[in-house]
């Protein structure tokens, strides 16, 4: 319970432990705005340090569950492949704001910045288990 109250205090603290402007953008009518200005650096800093915190939380609660160090294995090549190839959009979208693409950006980043590789992987592994 520990650690999924660790998930939660960061999503609700998430505008005083992170620098996102996109956080109030996406709160907004975005689709009828300019993207706000942002310092991509620092914006990339933070989102990767918000995704390594919800990624060592995240194994936790695997390890927890399952007590399997082949499964945090797994789940750590998964997280880590998947910040690669979610970077690499987040960052185009960053670069090239177009208003067209801001429902995608918003999803890829959303991807990057809550845990949801953890909501995929419990059931994934709990299902793999079963068939065991």
């Amino acid at each position: 319970m520990i650690l999924f109250g660790l998930l939660i205090l960061i999503r609700i603290f998430e505008n005083e432990l992170f620098y996102d402007p996109y956080l109030q953008f996406f709160k907004s009518d975005y689709l009828s705005i300019d993207s706000p200005r942002r310092e991509i650096f620092k914006l990339t800093l933070f989102t990767t340090l918000r995704y390594a915190l919800n990624m060592i939380i995240s194994l936790g609660i695997l390890f927890l569950i399952f007590k399997e160090k082949s499964i945090i294995m797994f789940s750590f090549y998964c997280y880590s492949i998947a910040y690669i190839l979610l970077l690499i959009p987040f960052l185009y979208f960053v670069f090239n704001h177009q208003q067209e693409d801001y429902y995608l950006f918003f999803n890829v980043r959303r991807f990057l910045i809550q845990p949801i590789f953890l909501i995929l992987l419990i059931p994934a592994f709990y299902y793999q288990r079963l068939k065991q």
